[in-house]
C-alpha cells in the first residue's frame, strides 16, 4: 500500500528551471498595477483582477505553464484566511484513513506540511516532480478559477471550495497578516486602514466576492466537478459536512466504518482544540514564500462570529452592504 502524501515524496529540482519564463513573469509583474499593504510594507500587484505579492504572482504563472493534473487529483481552494489549515486536516485524515501512518503525521506535521500549495511547488522556478505520489493527489491554492492551470479545467479531477462570511474573514486575515506574521506593519497600517482597503478588494487574494463567485457558479454548471462548501455549514454539521466531502472526492464512508465511529474519530483528530494543543503547531515553523510562519499563526480561535469583537456595528453593516451589493443575482450568500 502506498504512503499517504506527503513533502518528503515530492522531489524537486532546485534548479532555476527556466530562465526565459522567469524573465517572461519579471517583465510582465513590472507592468501591473501595485498598492502598498501589509506588514512591513508589502506590496500588491494586481494580477487579473485580483491582489497577490509577486513572489505569488510568479508562482501562480510557473503552476499555468508547468502544473499537469490528473483526473484522479482533489483541489483544495480558498480564499485565504477561510479554513484553509483546517480543510487540508480534515481531507488529509479522509483519504488517507486507512494508512497506519496518518495519525502520525498529523501529529509531527503542520496540515499545510500534508497537502502542499501548488505554488510553493514551482516557488523561484523550480521544477517540481509530484509523479511518484499516490492517488488522490492533494494540492491547495487560493486561486481564482479563471486562473487555474489549464489542465485542471480539463482532466476532470475535483475542485473543493471552501468560503467564509467576509466579516470573519477579515478579522482572521488582519490578526494572521498584521499581528501574528507582520508586527513591525502595525506602525504604519492601522485596523480602520486595513479595512478600508479590504472593502474595496485590495487584500490579500481579494476581492474577495468574485474570489468566491467564480467558483459558486462553476459548482452550479458542473457539481460533479466543483463542491462549494461554507465554513459556518462546517462548524454546524462537521461530520455531515465530512461524509459529503468524502463522498464527492470518491473516499465514502463504507457502512462498517460508520458503524466503528470513523467520521466521529477523524472529526476529534482534525478539531481546532486538538491541532492547535500540538507541540508542532504551538511551537514549530514553516516556510511560506521566501520567509517563515509560526505554526500557532494558524490558530488562533476558529469561531464563526468572532467579527462581533472586532467590529464596529458601522463596520459589520458597511461590509454586509458591500456583500449583498456584489453578490445580488447569484444565488450565493454569507
Amino acid at each position: 500500500m502506498a504512503s499517504p502524501q506527503s513533502p518528503s515524496m515530492s522531489s524537486t529540482n532546485e534548479s532555476t528551471g527556466d530562465q526565459e519564463s522567469n524573465n517572461r513573469y519579471n517583465d510582465l509583474i513590472s507592468t501591473l498595477p501595485s498598492q502598498r499593504w501589509g506588514p512591513d510594507g508589502l506590496d500588491l500587484h494586481q494580477y487579473n483582477g485580483f491582489w497577490y505579492p509577486r513572489i505569488t504572482v510568479e508562482a501562480t504563472m510557473a503552476v499555468r505553464d508547468r502544473f499537469v493534473a490528473r483526473p484522479t487529483d482533489v483541489i483544495l481552494v480558498t480564499f485565504p484566511k477561510s479554513g484553509t489549515t483546517w480543510l487540508k486536516a480534515l481531507t488529509f485524515a479522509t483519504v488517507n484513513r486507512n494508512r497506519s501512518l496518518v495519525l502520525s503525521m498529523l501529529s509531527k506535521m503542520n496540515p499545510h506540511e500534508c497537502v502542499p500549495f501548488m505554488s510553493k511547488l514551482y516557488l523561484d522556478g523550480r521544477l517540481s516532480d509530484n509523479n511518484s505520489l499516490p492517488a488522490p493527489r492533494l494540492f491547495a491554492v487560493h486561486t481564482p478559477f479563471f486562473l487555474l492551470p489549464e489542465s485542471v479545467l480539463s482532466s476532470g479531477c475535483r475542485i473543493v471550495y471552501l468560503c467564509r462570511d467576509p466579516k470573519d474573514n477579515f478579522v482572521s486575515l488582519w490578526h494572521h497578516f498584521f499581528v501574528c506574521a507582520g508586527v513591525r506593519g502595525l506602525a504604519h497600517f492601522s485596523f480602520d486602514e486595513v479595512f478600508e482597503l479590504f472593502c474595496s478588494g485590495v487584500t490579500m487574494g481579494g476581492p474577495i466576492w468574485e474570489h468566491a463567485l467564480g467558483y459558486w457558479r462553476e459548482s452550479l454548471q458542473r457539481p460533479e466537478r466543483v463542491m462549494f462548501m461554507k465554513y459556518e455549514e462546517m462548524k454546524a454539521d462537521t461530520g455531515g459536512s465530512l461524509r459529503r466531502l468524502s463522498e464527492f472526492i470518491g473516499c465514502p464512508f463504507l457502512e462498517e466504518e460508520e458503524r466503528e465511529g470513523k467520521v466521529e474519530e477523524i472529526v476529534e483528530m482534525c478539531s481546532f482544540e486538538r491541532l492547535s494543543g500540538l507541540e508542532v503547531n504551538k511551537n514549530g515553523s514553516i516556510v511560506f514564500g521566501r520567509g517563515e510562519i509560526k505554526n500557532k499563526g494558524f490558530f488562533r480561535k476558529g469561531e464563526v462570529g468572532d467579527w462581533k469583537r472586532h467590529l464596529s456595528l458601522e463596520m459589520a453593516e458597511r461590509l454586509d452592504r458591500i456583500t449583498e451589493e456584489k453578490l445580488r443575482g447569484s444565488g450565493l450568500e454569507f
